[in-house]
């Protein structure tokens, strides 16, 4: 397959594989809790561990790409999440569903690398902007898609099935990544240095934050909606439905995000904005019964920041650096993806609610802003003593 826009649909489901499988959790929260016996702060860290490997493999997941080459290692990555979802689906003891989640942590952070990598191969100069808004848009695709299936799974079969499902999933990846060709011609130039100065890695450790505190924000609203909602009476297929609202509407307002940045030429603004009001409206969300109409609200707003945090890099990446660069980029990702449910789960439990959950992720929201004004003052004094 030689068409960039094939190669993207190929790169676009099998990210979604690892959105479906990091949700399995989530989705079906209450029914772990009743199999196992186990408190939400259990299953913030069982959500959290998901993240965990990313602290350590994020870094060097681009050298492994480049040793064993680029589907090699998206197969490896897909098998590791098939296993792990195969421990998690028989295993009868909390301490092996911690083990499973890990082995597809694992997995999942070295295709998200290799696969962003792969996607900026074929993209470079080319439509970058748009087939990032579509590539990123794969995780609230993938998210929405278990909310809607795997409640009605885990009902109907139980904890396992949902698991066995997730590891299904992935194995079709495996058969879909064959398809995978590089693309004809090097993307990356061999000229210059390939080290990061101490201003670049400054501006790419901010955005790496940026985006971390984003999507932490962001996932308490579908690994702890659901149980809000239960909280409050709902089903926990309702409840799934209802939180699944807010992954469908991001389908459309990450790429609209995308095309509003391009088009006004005003990304900063408009990320800044859109933080500002998801902070609100997650503030919201747990003191108001008018569930539904905030749900839309945010998905409606909540991914128009998508594409302006991805492509704050880009500004201070060139090729050279771009595979080191991505990797501090995603070890900070990670680091927060993996405190912020553990954190959530623990004070949620304290205060007997999942409603401290979803006002964290508001604050973690709320924290982006500053941190886009930091990493924009980093890149204008880059700027300077580059022209000086």
């Amino acid at each position: 397959m030689r068409s960039r826009w094939g190669i993207l649909a190929i790169l676009f489901f099998v990210r979604l594989t690892i959105a479906f499988q990091f949700q399995s959790v989530a989705a079906v929260a209450p029914l772990l809790q009743q199999t196992f016996g186990v408190g939400l702060a259990d299953i913030g860290i069982l959500i959290g561990l998901y993240f965990t490997p990313g602290i350590v493999l994020a870094l060097p997941g681009g050298a492994i790409g480049r040793i064993l080459g680029d589907k090699q290692t998206t197969i490896i990555a897909l098998l590791l999440m098939t296993a792990g979802s195969l421990v998690m689906a028989t295993a009868d003891l909390w301490g092996w569903q911690m083990a499973g989640r890990l082995a597809s942590g694992a997995g999942g952070v070295l295709l998200t690398v290799q696969l962003t990598k792969m996607g900026t191969d074929w993209f470079a100069g080319k439509e970058i902007a748009t087939a990032m808004a579509i590539f990123v848009n794969s995780w609230p695709a993938g998210v929405a898609i278990s909310l809607l299936v795997l409640p009605a799974i885990g009902t109907a079969y139980g904890a396992g099935a949902v698991f066995l499902a997730a590891g299904a999933l992935t194995a079709i990846g495996i058969v879909l990544i064959m398809f995978y060709q590089p693309p004809p011609a090097p993307t990356v130039s061999t000229i210059g240095s390939g080290r990061l100065d101490p201003l670049a890695l400054l501006a790419v450790i901010v955005a790496g934050l940026i985006w971390g505190l984003y999507n932490v924000g962001f996932a308490m609203i579908f690994s702890f909606g659901p149980s809000l909602l239960a909280e409050r009476g709902w089903s926990i297929a309702a409840a799934g439905s209802a939180i699944s609202v807010v992954m469908w509407l991001s389908v459309i307002s990450v790429p609209a995000g995308g095309y509003l940045a391009d088009r006004f030429k005003q990304p900063f603004v408009l990320a800044i904005a859109a933080s500002l009001a998801v902070a609100a409206l997650l503030t919201w969300l747990t003191r108001s019964d008018a569930v539904i109409t905030i749900l839309v609200l945010i998905g409606l707003i909540g991914g128009h920041p998508a594409g302006p945090i991805m492509s704050l890099t880009a500004r201070v990446l060139v090729p050279e650096t771009r595979a080191i660069g991505m990797g501090v980029f995603y070890t900070l990702f990670y680091a927060a993806m993996m405190l912020g449910p553990a954190v959530a789960g623990r004070l949620a439990k304290s205060a007997g609610s999942a409603a401290v959950a979803l006002d964290l992720g508001a604050l973690a929201v709320l924290a982006c802003p500053p941190l886009m004004w930091l990493f924009e003052w980093i890149v204008s004094v880059r700027n300077r003593r580059a022209k000086s």
